[in-house]
């Protein structure tokens, strides 16, 4: 079963590409490629005007916002709740994420999984290698570890390793590619999965209520349970740049998601968003909030939500002096589940905003577009919609 999901998927993306072998479908480790050049080479260096030193990041213009969950789960004798409630929509409508608080995964846990992160992109090569996403030499696959597809010579590539991994449902993780080395890797990102899914579930029920009312708090998290709905693991590792006014660690995008929860490198920034509705196009540093998680709704949420809640475009900066880590993970629908507005949002007042797609034909998209520097949510918006202020979509 594990091996029919994951080849849909890997088939879809490996068909956007040419079948015979080309040398620039493989690029470079580059953790390695960072500790022996000068300069990046030209296939990472991007467009001029995409450049960070051309749209340098400006601080927040208000405070980050910041939830706390275990308000939102509170017996509401006082208000809390309710104001923690309108704290989040506030978040989500304005930015499209927030910072939780109170999400009662314990700070030893957050520190484990970033160490265990750390730990294994500093292995050996070889040892990193046994989990590659290529398969005998010239073939993508889905999950690994690696770099993301390369669908054309005179792609821009991100300058980031990562390894990708599906975590739930037990049915269908690949053991073969969750690492052996750190040991505890897996105890820890077991222990990290059951509460980044508690988390989604507090989320996406006060989404519900917001946007249905309390009797239908259900619908989403509901959805995560039907057929065979997924939660990927992406481990992110940005290594130094020679010159990171040159590159980027990871493209604009939006994620293909439902929700996102993203654990932050706790001591190296370089996250920035940009304000949904804002068409300055200006770049907002993410600060650092120590044992905060970032959430951010996903395209799917914008989709359903009708608009009322946008997917947010942010991307990842280099750093000269220090390497970065993150650790996302990308909630997902089951792959034939189909994805519109909930037709409780359309009326007159506020017309169809979205075509009707697929799990498995968005997330083909996705991967397709971010690769060439689009964004997937432009090809199901219906025209009369009201665009954001961002470009391009993928994960991370």
């Amino acid at each position: 079963m594990s091996q029919n999901i994951s080849d849909k998927l890997t088939s879809k993306l490996v068909a956007m590409a040419e079948n015979e072998s080309q040398p620039w479908k493989i690029p470079p480790i580059v953790q390695e490629l960072a500790a022996g050049v000068p300069e990046p080479p030209s296939r990472y260096m991007v467009r001029e005007q995409d450049r960070p030193a051309m749209a340098a990041a400006a601080p927040m213009p208000e405070p980050i916002p910041i939830v706390d969950l275990s308000r939102l789960s509170a017996a509401d004798d006082d208000g809390a709740v309710a104001d923690e409630v309108a704290k989040l929509r506030s978040a989500l409508q304005d930015w499209g994420f927030f910072l939780a608080i109170g999400h009662r995964i314990e700070p030893e846990i957050l520190t484990k999984m970033m160490q265990v992160t750390r730990g294994f992109f500093n292995l050996p090569l070889e040892e990193k290698q046994k989990y590659s996403n290529v398969v005998n030499g010239n073939e993508f696959r889905f999950e690994g570890y690696g770099n993301d597809m390369v669908v054309s010579e005179d792609q821009i590539m991100d300058w980031n390793d990562r390894l990708y991994l599906i975590v739930e449902p037990e049915s269908l993780i690949n053991h073969s590619l969750w690492p052996a080395r750190p040991p505890a890797f897996t105890g820890v990102l077991r222990k990290y999965t059951a509460g980044c899914r508690a988390i989604a579930g507090v989320v996406l029920a006060t989404l519900a209520r917001i946007l249905l009312g309390i009797h239908d708090e259900r619908r989403f998290v509901d959805m995560l349970n039907d057929g065979v709905a997924m939660t990927h693991a992406r481990f992110n590792y940005y290594p130094p740049c020679p010159m990171p006014e040159l590159v980027l660690g990871l493209k604009p995008h939006s994620d293909a998601s439902v929700i996102t929860v993203v654990l932050v490198d706790d001591v190296v920034s370089g996250l920035q968003v940009q304000k949904p509705n804002d068409a300055s196009g200006v770049w907002y540093d993410v600060p650092i909030v120590p044992n905060a998680l970032l959430v951010n709704v996903g395209d799917v949420i914008e989709i359903m939500s009708n608009g009322f809640f946008k997917s947010p475009v942010h991307r990842a900066v280099a750093n000269a002096e220090s390497d970065r880590v993150s650790l996302v993970m990308f909630y997902t629908l089951d792959m034939e589940k189909e994805i519109e507005p909930l037709p409780e949002l359309v009326d007159e007042k506020r017309p169809r905003r979205y075509r009707k797609t697929t799990t498995k034909d968005y997330l083909a998209v996705m991967f397709d577009r971010f690769a060439t520097g689009a964004r997937a949510m432009d090809t199901v918006k219906i025209s009369t919609a009201g665009h954001g202020s961002g470009t391009r979509s993928e994960d991370g």
